[in-house]
């Protein structure tokens, strides 16, 4: 049996589910299979929380389109939330409880009694509270459930046409900043724009701007390093990140590496 095969028949006895869709590859492997198996009985909702970027509401979008599948976009601000907005260490699980009441909302107003999300085997390593969360919603994670890596997530989304099968992972704007620093519009804003602006200028696609008490600390994929090494380069971003509102600016020699700030700021 394929892997295709496998998580297809996840979804048998299934009458309908409301799949979480969240921009990135491993949801949207989801989606296709929830839409191939039921049809117009598959829901994709994407919640924008402002905490998402945009890049990340546009691709989900162009997801959808792709897949064919029904997309519904619900809207609240995480900012709204204290137990978020104080950042400390249990923010995913107080930003994922919340979407999870967001969702089965919705799934109730839709008549739907199962919701899906894109949690793979590889994401069960890192410290991710927010997956406690959601599961202990009731929310299932069918990738997990048949063992899909990341790799494996990649290499099917590859073979059925997704266009976003290389897209790199990413993760909510709040996830650049370190924990016990508030989370603010005003830092979401520009860490964004910073972001953006490292895309824009190098070409790099996966970016990470961590706002450590105003100072903007770059992280990029380490064989990509050489590419800010450029004097002009440099300097031209280092220029627009303080006029966006960062104090200074820096790059992490080590690059980037998922969950980075977990490991720094943890203890």
């Amino acid at each position: 049996m394929t892997d295709l095969n496998k998580l297809l028949k996840w979804f048998t006895n299934k009458d309908s589910v409301l799949v979480s869709l969240s921009g990135g590859v491993d949801s949207a492997l989801v989606a296709y299979a929830a839409k191939k198996k039921l049809n117009k009985n598959a829901i994709a909702v994407t919640a924008d929380y402002k905490t998402l970027s945009s890049d990340e509401l546009d691709s989900a979008k162009i997801i959808a389109q792709e897949i064919g599948i029904t997309h519904k976009i619900i809207e609240y601000s995480e900012l709204d939330n204290e137990n978020f907005v104080r950042n400390d260490e249990r923010r995913c699980f107080y930003c994922r409880d919340e979407l999870s009441d967001k969702l089965i909302e919705t799934a109730n107003s839709l008549g739907i009694s199962t919701i899906v999300d894109g949690t793979q085997s590889d994401d069960i390593g890192d410290y991710r509270p927010g997956i406690d969360a959601l599961h202990g919603h009731g929310i299932q994670s069918p990738l997990l459930e048949t063992y899909f890596t990341k790799e494996m997530v990649r290499q099917t989304a590859k073979s059925v046409g997704l266009s976003i099968y290389d897209k790199p992972s990413n993760s909510c704007l709040a996830s650049r900043i370190p924990w016990g620093e508030r989370v603010t519009a005003e830092k979401l804003a520009r860490i964004e724009m910073g972001e953006k602006i490292i895309k824009q200028k190098t070409g790099i696609r996966q970016v990470r701007v961590r706002d450590i008490d105003g100072i903007a600390r770059i992280e990029v994929e380490p064989e990509k390093l050489h590419l800010l090494d450029d004097i002009v380069t440099k300097n031209e971003i280092f220029s627009k990140l303080k006029m966006i509102g960062f104090s200074d600016v820096e790059i992490d020699p080590n690059g980037y590496k998922s969950g980075k700030l977990n490991l720094i700021f943890k203890n």
